[in-house]
């Protein structure tokens, strides 16, 4: 296992301890997080003068993240986050005056921030992507694929049915999937208040939940562990709920079954049995997109409370919330964190870290507190490479750790590809300091010469003759209302409803159907309904 070390003021710099079982990552962080003020005049000096703006994803390389978090002390319009935040982010921006925005993430990113803005009002503001080429998304593809929308097409069968996408998708995938079955997005964050308060607000609904197979499977866990728990403890999850309501549930939620992210996929048992071998007693941290190993172990961790299962954003504040902690008893201690997502989130985890130490005043007296954040890798993410051409590589790692087996940074190329078995995402890592200083010298594009570079504004239309933009961006609003109401919007409830209590006829991408179904105070009984329309199997699955 790799570790990465802070510590407070009294006993500076950075340790490593080596595990040739599992691999070495040769990190970065501490030089990237300092890095040259030549390239941090060169950037904000473009920044400033042209009114750009920056959104960022946590799983950008080292190297980005360490330029970014520099700069962003002399140029304000600069956000890393998880992805929920970063179109939020770039309305802040463009209200501000920024001209344009850049984004660094993958091309659902830039379409939700070119959409977002477009929504706001702000359809003049420049948005721009890092590459010329497509920077895809292992989810976004699943649920572009046909056997995607086989499994809406059961989903439009089984009414009343809500889709609850992940945002991890196209703007293309959105406005298709809303058509077939009403729709809102979710991230890891919020998928289980999403569904918890749609089961809570549409009696007898079915929720179909995708792409991410294993978070699918992580949801279907955690209310299969919710349905033992007693009603007081429900209610702390969820007002609205018992143990009544959760096992009612269970049956009329359905996920899909053939989508996951390629580095998520690799904290699997390999890593799990590590992780119980050798760091039993640290705190635990997974997405909720790994697999459920992984996940059962956290949630455990969790019920002792020293384990978290959520977003990117839910792990970082679990660590500085507990580091916060250790800093206000101001005794020694030493906090051990395995992390159990992309390899990318450690620089914001290290500049975090460092930030909180830099924040608290310490005197000759204060205490030694040490930080360790244990990243595990599978023997997939694993190359027998010597690090000495790995150019990236500061002189003193590469004579202290030559000849060892290396985890594979995506910037230097070595044993990654777009089909996993990687210690990071090779599609987030297209996105380079050399294409965002590119970008910004060549802006305004008065030449055209950046065309390719723009995020993607649908002027297609959808089978039933919308604006792809307008159908894709309504999922997203509905999730926007959810987050600052804690209710789903009437707006979306009845589109579920209407589908159910009345005739409907809808075009499913060349299917037309026209269905008659029980109208409110027939006296027929739900499970009359769920007999009369069938909840169909394919590849997805029913609780």
């Amino acid at each position: 296992m790799t570790t990465t070390k802070g510590t407070s003021r009294r006993k500076s710099g950075w340790g490593r301890e080596l595990d040739p079982d599992v691999g070495v990552e040769i990190w970065r962080e501490a030089m990237f997080l300092s890095p040259n003020e030549s390239k941090i005049s060169e950037l904000v000096k473009s920044l400033r003068e042209k009114k750009i703006g920056i959104v960022a994803h946590f799983y950008m390389d080292p190297e980005v993240q360490g330029i970014l978090t520099a700069s962003k002390k002399h140029w304000p319009h600069i956000h890393i986050s998880d992805s929920l935040v970063m179109a939020d982010s770039a309305v802040k921006m463009a209200e501000a005056g920024c001209e344009y925005i850049t984004v660094l993430g993958v091309d659902f990113m830039s379409e939700n921030v070119r959409a977002i803005l477009d929504q706001a009002g702000y359809s003049k503001v420049g948005v721009y992507r890092m590459s010329s080429d497509q920077i895809g998304c292992s989810l976004a593809d699943a649920a572009s694929s046909s056997a995607y929308t086989h499994f809406l097409k059961e989903a439009s069968r089984s009414p009343p049915s809500l889709h609850v996408i992940y945002i991890n998708t196209s703007l293309e995938t959105k406005a298709h999937a809303h058509e077939l079955v009403p729709t809102i997005t979710c991230t890891s964050s919020n998928v289980v208040a999403t569904i918890l308060q749609a089961f809570a607000q549409i009696p007898g609904l079915n929720v179909w939940y995708g792409p991410d197979s294993y978070m699918g499977a992580n949801i279907a866990d955690l209310f299969q562990r919710m349905a033992v728990m007693s009603d007081e403890e429900i209610a702390e999850i969820h007002p609205s709920h018992n143990k009544k309501s959760i096992n009612a549930l269970l049956p009329r939620l359905h996920y899909y079954q053939d989508g996951n992210c390629i580095v998520h996929d690799m904290f699997g048992h390999e890593v799990v049995d590590k992780i119980k071998e050798q760091y039993c007693d640290a705190f635990l941290t997974a997405h909720f997109e790994v697999p459920g190993e992984m996940f059962s172990l956290s949630m455990e961790a969790k019920t002792r409370g020293m384990g978290v299962v959520g977003s990117t954003q839910n792990i970082l504040d679990f660590i500085k919330n507990h580091l916060m902690e250790a800093l206000d008893r101001n005794i020694d201690d030493h906090l051990q964190f395995v992390l159990g997502t992309e390899s990318g989130m450690i620089t914001s985890i290290v500049a975090a870290v460092r930030e909180l130490f830099d924040s608290y005043k310490t005197s000759q007296q204060s205490a030694n507190i040490e930080v360790e954040i244990v990243f595990p890798v599978s023997s997939d993410a694993v190359s027998n490479t010597s690090v000495n051409g790995s150019h990236h590589l500061y002189s003193s790692t590469v004579t202290d750790l030559d000849n060892v087996s290396v985890v594979p940074g995506v910037s230097s190329g070595e044993g990654c590809s777009i089909h996993g078995g990687c210690a990071s995402c090779p599609y987030m890592k297209m996105n380079s300091l050399r294409s965002l200083l590119k970008v910004c010298h060549q802006l305004p594009d008065r030449d055209n010469r950046l065309v390719a570079y723009q995020a993607s504004r649908f002027n297609a239309k959808t089978p039933l003759g919308k604006l792809v933009a307008e159908v894709g961006c309504e999922p997203i609003l509905h999730m926007r209302h959810f987050q600052a109401t804690k209710r789903l919007p009437d707006k979306l409830v009845h589109h579920v409803i209407h589908v159910v209590f009345g005739a409907s006829e809808l075009d499913c991408g060349g299917l037309k159907r026209k269905t008659q179904v029980p109208s409110v105070g027939s006296g027929l009984p739900e499970t009359t309904w769920h007999s009369a329309y069938g909840v169909k199997t394919g590849r997805f699955k029913t609780f």
